[in-house]
C-alpha cells in the first residue's frame, strides 16, 4: 500500500495511477483527484505505476520547447499557450509550474527505478511528489543520478543506497516488465487512473468530475 487513508474496516477504494514524472497533467490530475477524495471523505489506497512518455529520449534530455515542437509540430505560440493553461491548472490545485526557456524534457527510466526502490520502503508516494516538484517547480536536472540521489535523501531515504540503485540498475528488468504490463492493458497515454481495477479514467478530469466518479463508485459499492 503506497498512500492511503482509511476510517472504517470496509474495503478501501483501490486507485492505480499509471503516470510519468515529466507529465504535467499527471501531477495536476493527481492533485485534482486528491481534492475530490478529501471532499468526499473517501477511504482509499493509491498505487503508482511507471510509464515513460519518451523512452527513446537520450539520457541527457532535451530542451522542452524543442521537444514539444518536434514531437507535436506545435508552434512557439501554441507551446506558450499550453504552458499558460498548465500553470493555471496547477495554481488551482496548489502546484507551482515554473516553465522557462531552459526547461528540459528528460528520460525517466532511472526515475522509475528509484521509485520502485522507494516503494519497497513504503515511500514511493512521497518520492513521486518530491520528483514532481523538483522537475516542474524547481527545474532541477532529473537526468543526473546525483540529483536524483539528493532528492531521495531530502525525503529521508538513504542517499548512497539510492545512488547504488541507479548505478547498478538492479530494478531495470522489473520496471520494464511493469511498464509492459500496463501497455498490454491498453494504456497509451497518462495519467491513467484505474478505480477498483475495473474503471479506467484517462487524463486530468477536474475536481468536480472526480468527485462525481467517486460518488458513483460509492453508490455502486452500497
Amino acid at each position: 500500500m503506497e498512500h492511503s487513508k482509511q476510517l472504517s474496516s470496509d474495503q478501501p477504494l483501490r486507485i492505480d495511477i499509471v503516470s510519468d514524472v515529466v507529465c504535467p497533467w499527471c501531477v495536476v490530475g493527481y492533485r485534482q483527484l486528491a481534492k475530490a477524495l478529501e471532499q468526499t471523505d473517501t477511504d482509499y489506497e493509491i498505487h503508482w505505476h511507471p510509464f515513460e512518455l519518451n523512452p527513446n529520449m537520450p539520457s541527457a534530455g532535451q530542451n522542452l520547447r524543442e521537444h514539444i515542437m518536434e514531437k507535436y509540430g506545435s508552434s512557439k505560440a501554441e507551446s506558450d499557450a499550453s504552458r499558460v493553461r498548465m500553470t493555471e491548472a496547477g495554481n488551482e490545485v496548489g502546484f507551482t509550474f515554473n516553465f522557462d526557456d531552459d526547461t528540459r524534457m528528460h528520460n525517466t527510466f532511472d526515475l522509475h527505478q528509484l521509485l520502485h526502490w522507494a516503494d519497497q520502503q513504503g515511500r514511493m508516494h512521497d518520492l513521486k511528489q518530491a520528483l514532481f516538484a523538483a522537475h516542474f517547480t524547481h527545474g532541477r536536472n532529473i537526468s543526473d543520478k546525483e540529483v536524483l540521489a539528493d532528492i531521495a535523501a531530502e525525503i529521508g531515504l538513504d542517499r548512497s543506497e539510492a545512488l547504488a540503485v541507479l548505478e547498478d540498475q538492479r530494478f531495470a528488468q522489473e520496471v520494464r516488465e511493469t511498464e509492459k504490463h500496463w501497455q498490454q492493458q491498453g494504456i497509451q497515454s497518462v495519467p491513467a487512473i484505474i478505480f477498483n481495477e475495473r474503471h479506467l479514467v484517462s487524463g486530468a478530469q477536474g475536481v468536480e468530475n472526480y468527485t462525481q466518479i467517486l460518488k458513483q463508485l460509492a453508490d455502486m459499492a452500497d
